[in-house]
């Protein structure tokens, strides 16, 4: 962690050296360089993949992890950030064929979070809904989030994490909306005789 916060990805060998161990021990410890890395971002985000919440108010749940996950995240973001561009590099060697049989950077923890924080939705939202909000959410969390907010716009952590708690406030508020919009239509047979017909051909006309 401490060479990721120095701006760079290492390698296995490289926290060897850094350990003063051999490589032979280091790989004892961790097989792969990503293998190695997750941990490194397992350690970094530490209570955030523990949070949890007993209030019933998805808005005060998504608020509350915000506001408990981005101060850990920001004093982390060298970590994140190095992470995120392993991810990106193992891509692109993916995308091109050269990157053989190493192992992925596994990243998605804030499927989990995100999920855990909007649970008191569950049953309001249809699952197509529930994971629609989900996903739209997880723009305004994770390391990616703070590319855009910081780097692009130039925000501190305050602003970074203020607007992403309006942002994520009207997702939520837009989906609970959305959710109340829809009613079932009651449907029911049509009677015999004459009520059929008119049902069918929507009601009496006026004749002149």
């Amino acid at each position: 962690m401490r060479l990721m916060e120095q701006g760079r990805i290492p390698s296995v060998s490289d926290v060897a050296e850094a350990a003063e161990v051999s490589r032979a021990t280091a790989y004892r410890y961790f097989p792969s360089q990503a293998a190695m890395i997750q941990e490194a971002v397992d350690e970094a985000l530490g209570p955030i993949l523990k949070w949890t919440s007993d209030s019933p108010d998805p808005e005060e749940r998504i608020s509350d992890l915000i506001a408990f996950a981005y101060p850990r995240m920001e004093t982390y973001e060298a970590t994140l950030k190095a992470a995120l561009q392993l991810a990106i590099d193992q891509w692109t060697r993916g995308k091109a064929g050269t990157l053989g049989d190493e192992p992925r950077l596994v990243r998605g923890h804030r499927k989990r979070l995100l999920a855990e924080a909007l649970r008191p939705l569950k049953g309001r939202l249809t699952p197509q809904a529930f994971d629609r909000l989900t996903q739209s959410l997880s723009l305004m969390f994770g390391t990616e989030a703070f590319v855009v907010l910081k780097d692009i716009w130039g925000l501190d952590g305050e602003e970074a994490r203020r607007v992403a708690i309006w942002a994520s406030f009207a997702l939520v508020r837009s989906a609970i909306a959305e959710a109340a919009a829809v009613r079932p239509v009651a449907t029911s047979r049509p009677k015999s005789g004459r009520g059929a017909k008119t049902a069918k051909e929507g009601g009496p006309r006026t004749v002149n």
